[in-house]
């Protein structure tokens, strides 16, 4: 089952939110070179019935609130349980949180959801 993770962060002040702009930056540089990232992987994926060679994959997006510069969002879209624990075992990830955490006004749990795709009949090219 193809699913979303939304990740809300605030930093804490406007030097914390510079510093965390560099990190996701950096972050979503490492985490766009995961193996269910790449293209080849997701070609082997790829349903008949969908036309894009993107449709089964994962990504990590990052994003910046454009009215409020303490404020983030990382949207992470998991293929399956299997993509996500290849994504949290990857080495970048033991050095990714204890850094951010205490850049933020809360802790990353506080605002993470996740969800769950509804299987709609008629495909747009990032469905699964």
């Amino acid at each position: 089952m193809v699913y979303t993770i939304i990740v809300h962060l605030q930093a804490s002040s406007p030097e914390n939110a510079e510093k965390l702009t560099k990190k996701l930056v950096e972050a979503a540089s490492i985490y766009r070179k995961d193996k269910y990232q790449t293209k080849k992987l997701c070609k082997s994926f790829q349903h008949p019935s969908t036309p894009s060679i993107f449709n089964l994959c994962s990504s990590w997006l990052v994003h910046h609130d454009p009215k409020d510069p303490l404020k983030f969002a990382i949207v992470e879209r998991f293929l399956n349980e299997d993509s996500q624990k290849y994504h949290l075992e990857n080495p970048y990830w033991a050095t990714f949180d204890p850094y951010v955490q205490p850049l933020l006004s809360h802790p990353i749990h506080e605002n993470l959801t996740r969800w769950e795709e509804l299987d709609v009949p008629v495909k747009n090219q990032d469905s699964a």
